[in-house]
């Protein structure tokens, strides 16, 4: 057998599949390693979980099985909709995000207690009852339900898959001698292997997410066993479908007709996954159960296991009672031993999370559940939530970034775990001391956001409001021009350096409005910086007025606009785009707008809105193409990550998208920003308004240097539904940086020493007075001959 065809990712044969039971363990291990480390990389997986037993009736008769066992009189046949909901809120209450329903076969075609008592229920089969619980599972606690309720029909697959995320059957084996008089599946026709296989094809023509595996030990031989895992693999290669594949191996079990059997050595155990490592494709997962290696479960490892299963702490395992499950304590720890991480993941893998495998009614609970990778989210942070954080980053030794990052090490610095993200951070901290020194700046700046009527339609925006805007937070208005220049006044009296326009794109709007907007604060406060409008308003301003944009670009400036704020560029990914928001400007002309505006003289930020349909991939181009602009116009002053804030955004409430970055992703893109950016941007900030102040310190120790502005009137977060506040005053925002050790220092808008008297002025400030919102229907604007949608202009 030619050992080297498994480095070079090459599909063995038959033959050379079966000269594999020849060859010892100690020859296989290596091999095995390496494939699971260039399919899988250096993640093993683990699914927190709650086991159901929805019956433990089966008309099978498996000669090694405790599970089934026939009806008791007094007992019930099927556990009740309040039974299961009692297991399944305890798992969620204690963080599973699986209710792993396993249970016998068909049972009512065998036993009339079965049949009497679904037809109490209302149900003719036990897989119609196993639907209807599935879906209260799912609705009444958001744990995601797979099923292994054993051989489906077609019918059967299609229902379940409506309210699972992910289904099962194990194959077991692909020998028909098993099944004969004496073998250990005589009498029980749901284990003909050809039964079993026509179900798993079948939930490949319905696109089902799903586990099989084999079961060693019950009589079979080692070609048997190859057999069985070539099915699956020839199954996997026409469908796509088999997410997992798990090598089980049998142990005895008294008061069975196997009592006496002896149980396969665990170095047979080994052999076997790391055969199947090298038979199966890289990206199908290899799992075998701790609970059935007792101590010894460290050891699979390796033989190229990537994921130890379903693991409990509310359950049992109700198919071996008998064997524990190890303390996650343990399993991090033997993962760690052996140079790898551990996370958590849902039933469904992260290749699965996509609407093609997933039924729509299924995905918003899936989404609420995965992290950006697809795993599950770590801890119930959100960005905005007044929810503590789960963890502070550690001390670690910094990773070694002198070289310029490319994309695959961007990527690949997004998607660290464990040690290796407190690695991460490690060094963006270091570069952020090397680069700024312990100085933690910040902008006394008042934001204004003009109107909440906007005619574009982003599916994150809580704050635009439409023809349903009673249904939001708060009625459509328009703030005029008298009111903008009475905030600003008092900015200005409050000690503010800076005020920071943007809104909605009114539908009245044309390039005249934004001119008049500066116009008119300019001539009533010179000295403040005016830091306005949004690419998408730039270039919305500029095609209204049919003017190429460095002309409306330098008009601006004449009337006083000072620099530009980074945002509308979400996710500089057109891919990403299109889904979040398909009318907006591109990618290209979103670095259009800013690098026009570095070449008339205006300074402008970058920030990215993350945690939505985005991923490591999304963000790392948007980095890049971020450094590749900086390096041809110089002016960007900073780079400032903006969480999604989920909670009122209307692509989540629809169910299409996530809830936000978790915790561990919010610190990461600011220290992967300053790792990936240096040394052509230098600063970056975190938004106080989404962290909140524990979010704050964390970020600080993950590469962070400046903390924004104290805002004075923040609104689109809030209407997004943050709870962190308006305001942020110099006195609260000085006290959070020396808290963190660090020591705090006012700036201008580019960075500058604000003028002292500027200073003095910005403490003790008078409280602000009520904002002016006038509804928007007393507007005298008109509208302008075409509405401008830069970006379907484009596609």
């Amino acid at each position: 057998m030619r050992i080297h065809a498994a480095y070079s990712h090459t599909v063995l044969t038959r033959v050379e599949a079966d000269s594999l039971a020849r060859l010892p363990a100690e020859d296989l291990l290596t091999p095995a390693q390496l494939l699971r480390e260039e399919g899988k990389g250096r993640l093993v997986t683990f699914s927190p979980k709650v086991f159901i037993p929805l019956t433990k009736l089966c008309r099978d008769v498996c000669h090694y099985c405790t599970f089934a066992a026939p009806p008791r009189k007094g007992e019930r046949a099927y556990m009740s909709a309040d039974e299961v909901l009692d297991v399944a809120r305890a798992g969620a209450a204690a963080g599973c995000r699986e209710a792993l329903f396993t249970l016998g076969d068909k049972p009512e075609r065998r036993y009339r207690a079965a049949r009497e008592e679904l037809a109490e229920l209302g149900c003719e089969t036990t897989i119609e009852y196993l639907v209807r619980i599935c879906r209260l599972v799912l609705d009444e606690t958001g744990l995601l339900p797979h099923a292994n309720p054993g051989v489906m029909t077609r019918d059967e697959l299609a229902a379940l898959r409506e309210v699972t995320a992910s289904q099962g059957i194990m194959l077991e084996t692909a020998s028909d001698r098993l099944s004969e008089r004496g073998g250990p599946h005589f009498g029980s026709p749901d284990k003909r292997p050809a039964v079993r296989l026509e179900t798993v094809r079948l939930a490949g023509e319905l696109r089902i997410p799903f586990t099989t595996g084999i079961l060693i030990g019950i009589g079979e031989t080692r070609e048997e066993r190859i057999e069985a895992l070539i099915a699956i693999r020839d199954l996997h290669e026409h469908y796509g479908h088999i997410q997992e594949v798990i090598v089980q191996n049998f142990r005895a079990k008294p008061g069975t007709k196997m009592a006496a059997a002896p149980e396969p050595s665990l170095d047979d155990h080994l052999w076997t996954i790391a055969v199947a490592r090298l038979i199966l494709p890289d990206e199908v997962s290899l799992q075998a159960p701790p609970n059935l290696a007792y101590d010894g479960f460290p050891r699979l490892l390796e033989a190229g296991i990537n994921d130890w299963g379903g693991v409990s702490p509310v359950t049992i395992d109700h198919v071996n009672p008998e064997a524990p499950w190890p303390e996650l304590e343990r399993l991090e720890a033997a993962t760690h031993a052996a140079g790898l991480e551990l996370a958590a993941r849902l039933p469904v893998y992260p290749e699965y999370v996509d609407s093609a495998w997933i039924d729509p009614k299924v995905m918003p609970r899936v989404l609420q559940a995965a992290d950006s990778v697809g795993l599950a989210r770590e801890g119930a942070w959100t960005p905005g939530a007044d929810i503590p954080i789960p963890f502070v980053p550690r001390d670690a030794l910094p990773v070694d970034t002198r070289d310029e990052l490319g994309e695959e090490e961007i990527v690949r610095l997004f998607r660290a775990r464990g040690g290796e993200r407190d690695r991460v951070f490690a060094a963006a901290d270091r570069l952020r001391r090397e680069v700024n020194g312990n100085t933690v700046t910040y902008v006394v700046t008042r934001n204004i956001q003009y109107t909440n009527v906007c005619y574009f339609k982003c599916g994150f925006c809580a704050f635009s409001k439409g023809k349903l805007a009673e249904n939001l937070r708060g009625p459509a208005y328009l703030t005029p021009l008298d009111e903008i220049v009475r905030r600003v006044e008092e900015a200005w009296e409050r000690g503010a350096v800076e005020v920071c326009l943007q809104g909605g794109i009114h539908p009245a709007f044309d390039g005249d409005y934004y001119l008049s907007v500066v116009r008119a604060i300019k001539d009533a406060v010179p000295g403040i910086h005016v830091h306005a409008f949004s690419a998408l308003e730039i270039w919305q301003g500029a095609a209204t007025l049919g003017v190429p944009l460095a002309d409306y670009l330098a008009r601006l400036r004449a009337e006083g606009l000072s620099s530009l704020p980074g945002t509308a560029a979400e996710v500089l990914d057109d891919d990403v785009r299109r889904v979040i928001c398909p009318d907006k400007v591109t990618t290209d002309q979103w670095l259009e707008v800013h690098g026009t505006a570095h070449g008339l003289g205006l300074r402008s930020n970058n920030t990215i809105m993350f945690g939505h349909v985005d991923g490591a991939a999304s963000w790392a181009r948007h980095l890049l193409r971020v450094r590749e602009q900086q390096r041809s116009s110089g002016g960007f002053t900073e780079f400032v990550p903006l969480p999604f804030v989920h909670m009122e955004a209307p692509m989540y409430l629809k169910g299409l998208a996530r809830r936000g970055p978790t915790f561990g992703e919010f610190l990461l893109m600011h220290a992967v920003g300053r790792l990936a950016l240096h040394p052509w941007i230098t600063n970056v900030q975190v938004s106080w308004v989404k962290a909140g102040p524990d979010g704050v310190a964390a970020a600080l120790r993950a590469g962070v240097n400046d903390l924004g502005g104290t805002l004075m009137n923040e609104s689109i977060s809030r209407a997004a539904g943050a709870e962190f506040g308006q305001e942020m005053p110099p006195e609260r925002m000085e006290a959070m940086i020396r808290a963190a050790g660090r020591v705090p220092r006012q700036r201008t808008t580019q960075y500058g020493e604000p003028d002292p008297e500027r200073v003095a002025t910005s403490f003790g400030a008078a409280p602000l007075a009520e904002p002016l919102n006038p509804p928007v229907d007393t507007s005298a604007l008109r509208r302008p001959k075409i509405l401008v949608r830069p970006g379907l202009a484009v596609a």
